[in-house]
């Protein structure tokens, strides 16, 4: 049977994490779900897979239940469809961030960039005074990217520190975009782009998958497929799973986990950017 895929998070004050784990794994037992959740005292991260109704009785949970008692009020999610469970088992981890980047300055329950949506992505990364940042590993930036987006050429998240302390400058870099997958990543490097200095930040609400979602392929800029962390591997236009995604772009087996083969070294000379000369 079909089963459907729910990728959510959202940052917020969770002190008592600890303490949601257990109940929570109870909740995704009773409903036979499977996949991973990370938990933080920063807030929730996790993509699950299950039946429709499954879901359905998830997110009201998440939202409304009392578990977490209305504190994840602006969950983003986002649905699409696997024709096989994606997930061996139910994994419910505790984390000291539900993304990994390494900064306490980095926070986006204080401070975070522009949230735009994929309707206006397109004008937005085509202004010639647009710095676009894929702020994915360098693997997932091998199999799709949008065209003139700058790949840090990262192995894991946390390493955007040091691509930004070496190439980053908040003076030449005014305005930035940055996406990801799902938009975690992206909306905490907003984060610590602002604590750093950078004036003007923007990132792509929902992320690669919003987009791929929302934007008809005939108006897209996306090309190449989108890497996800379960067993299908790769999503396209639509959301639709791809039946044969290139395994020469697959990562290392220890990479993969819910929201990594090396690319090209960074360049924010402007030189990539569909616009420059």
């Amino acid at each position: 049977m079909p089963y459907k895929v729910a990728a959510f998070y959202q940052f917020a004050a969770l002190p008592d994490f600890r303490e949601l784990r257990e109940p929570l794994r109870a909740i995704c037992t009773r409903l036979e779900l499977k996949g991973s959740v990370l938990l933080a005292h920063e807030g929730v991260n996790g993509t699950l897979a299950g039946s429709e109704e499954a879901i359905a009785a998830l997110v009201e949970e998440l939202e409304h239940g009392a578990l977490f008692g209305g504190r994840l009020d602006n969950l983003e999610l986002k649905f699409s469809a696997a024709l096989a469970m994606p997930f061996q088992r139910l994994k419910i981890r505790l984390r000291k961030e539900i993304v990994t980047l390494g900064d306490g300055n980095a926070d986006p329950t204080r401070q975070v960039g522009i949230y735009v949506d994929a309707a206006d992505w397109n004008a937005l990364i085509t202004a010639s005074d647009t710095l676009v940042i894929d702020t994915r590993n360098a693997f997932e930036v091998a199999m799709g990217t949008f065209p003139g987006a700058v790949d840090p050429g990262i192995r894991s998240f946390g390493q955007f520190k040091d691509f930004a302390a070496r190439q980053l400058d908040p003076v030449k870099h005014r305005r930035v975009a940055m996406f990801c997958t799902g938009g975690i990543r992206c909306e905490k490097a907003s984060a610590y782009l602002l604590s750093r200095g950078f004036p003007e930040v923007y990132h792509l609400r929902g992320g690669i998958l919003k987009y791929l979602e929302d934007v008809p392929e005939a108006e897209s800029r996306w090309r190449g497929q989108c890497f996800v962390f379960d067993d299908r591997l790769a999503l396209g236009h639509g959301l639709r799973e791809r039946p044969n995604p290139p395994t020469s772009a697959a990562p290392p087996a220890d990479t993969q986990r819910p929201h990594r083969r090396a690319g090209n070294a960074a360049d924010v000379s402007g030189r990539n950017h569909p616009n420059a000369e």
